[in-house]
């Protein structure tokens, strides 16, 4: 497991940490996501999304439905990226943000940690 790059942004309160790996298999994705919960005990929410080889996959992780592992794994897609993890944690800072500012801070956060 290879940290590539990391990035942060805070969007109304909200910190959304992105953190960009290479990844060779899915239990090198599973210890990353462990350590990271364990890293960020008080983080509400740990998004990520992946491609290696012909396996992909992606998580909200309780945000709602299609505004936060989607626009990561479309990051992946855009940029034809193999063999990547790409994981968004993020603080909540006590404002509702609405799908549209959610989408929009996943996806800000995932480009700058793939630039």
């Amino acid at each position: 497991m290879n940290l590539i790059n990391s990035a942060s942004i805070i969007v109304k309160k909200s910190k959304f940490m992105a953190y960009y790996y290479e990844v060779t298999d899915l239990s090198e994705i599973k210890t990353i996501l462990e350590n990271l919960r364990k890293e960020h005990k008080k983080a509400r929410h740990v998004v990520y999304a992946y491609k290696i080889q012909n396996t992909a996959g992606k998580s909200d992780d309780k945000e709602p439905s299609g505004t936060a592992g989607t626009p990561l794994y479309n990051i992946l897609e855009r940029n034809n990226l193999n063999n990547r993890l790409l994981v968004v944690v993020r603080y909540f800072g006590g404002v509702k943000l609405g799908a549209g500012p959610l989408t929009r801070a996943y996806n800000s956060a995932g480009n700058a940690a793939i630039k």
